[in-house]
């Protein structure tokens, strides 16, 4: 899924790497509960692939239905898509999303964080362009609206932008995670400014949504990793919680430029949140290039 090509020197980078990040403990006696049994791992992989597929077929007929029946549909899909992986969820503050035209952005940890947050705050996801060649994931990316960035061709950013604004422009909601690449969990990067510029443009708010697993290590989906090895980790995670936690809106005329608000929705993101690592967590990694971040967006 993450290919091996060498980015662009101005793409976002991180320092989580799957060697250092995303292992599980080690595993023993001190350590007797990390890990499921390789039967049940591979119930949870067959049950997780049959959910995805089962709603793939389904697609055509949902088009059938009401758009209030649709929306339900696929939102309790996704939600059983994750829990078929064995990952149970837990939001908090979901009375804090208002209605009408929203900019989401939230930290970005794993493939998860997309139908974790798409199952209660459905809307037009910003992904990279080689999503959209993803075997099944690209197709069901596409008719959901994606909109996708050329992460090659920083030209094309300002077209991007332009699309986030009218979504939003005309009471839409879109998500995007400003980190631009994938980080471990117990560390965050630099929420990037250029999707905030659509927020200012519309007049519309800042939703910020911090998401946060337990293990940390086995949702994180980071580097070069493969997809097989990341989904086998989440199967075989005995216990994986996910905290979505959805935070007071940000009123984007408040601030004079996309650098103030992006601070600001960075700022709310990170705040008491029981992830956040002491200093020296990625001190021994602080070097790896460009080539070792995933999920990469231009901002």
């Amino acid at each position: 899924m993450n290919g091996s090509t060498a980015p662009s020197p101005w793409l976002p980078t991180a320092p989580c790497t799957p060697g250092h990040c995303s292992a599980h403990p080690p595993g023993g006696a001190e350590h007797p509960t990390e890990r499921a049994g390789a039967v049940l791992a591979a119930a949870r992989l067959a049950a997780g692939i049959g959910t995805v597929l089962l709603g793939v077929l389904l697609a055509p007929a949902t088009g059938l239905l009401p758009a209030a029946a649709r929306l339900a549909l696929v939102r309790g899909w996704l939600r059983a898509v994750v829990r078929a992986f064995g990952v149970r969820v837990r939001y908090e503050g979901t009375a804090a999303a208002p209605d009408g035209p929203l900019l989401v952005v939230a930290n970005h940890v794993s493939w998860l964080d997309i139908p974790l947050v798409a199952a209660v705050l459905p809307g037009r996801m910003v992904a990279k362009t080689e999503v959209r060649r993803w075997p099944v994931l690209g197709t069901l990316a596409a008719l959901g609206g994606t909109l996708f960035i050329d992460r090659d061709r920083l030209r094309s950013l300002p077209g991007t932008v332009r699309a986030m604004s009218g979504v939003l422009a005309g009471g839409g909601r879109v998500v995007v995670f400003p980190e631009g690449s994938t980080w471990c969990g117990r560390a965050r990067g630099r929420f990037r400014p250029a999707a905030f510029q659509a927020a200012l443009d519309s007049g519309c708010a800042v939703l910020p949504v911090r998401i946060d697993y337990r293990p940390t290590g086995a949702a994180a989906y980071v580097g070069d990793d493969p997809l097989g090895a990341s989904l086998w980790r989440v199967v075989s995670a005995r216990r994986m919680v996910a905290e979505i936690q959805i935070l007071d809106p940000i009123s984007s005329i408040r601030y004079l430029d996309r650098r103030a608000l992006a601070a600001a929705a960075q700022r709310a993101v990170a705040r008491d949140s029981a992830n956040l690592p002491s200093p020296s967590v990625h001190q021994r990694v602080s070097s790896i290039s460009a080539a070792s971040s995933s999920f990469r967006t231009p901002a």
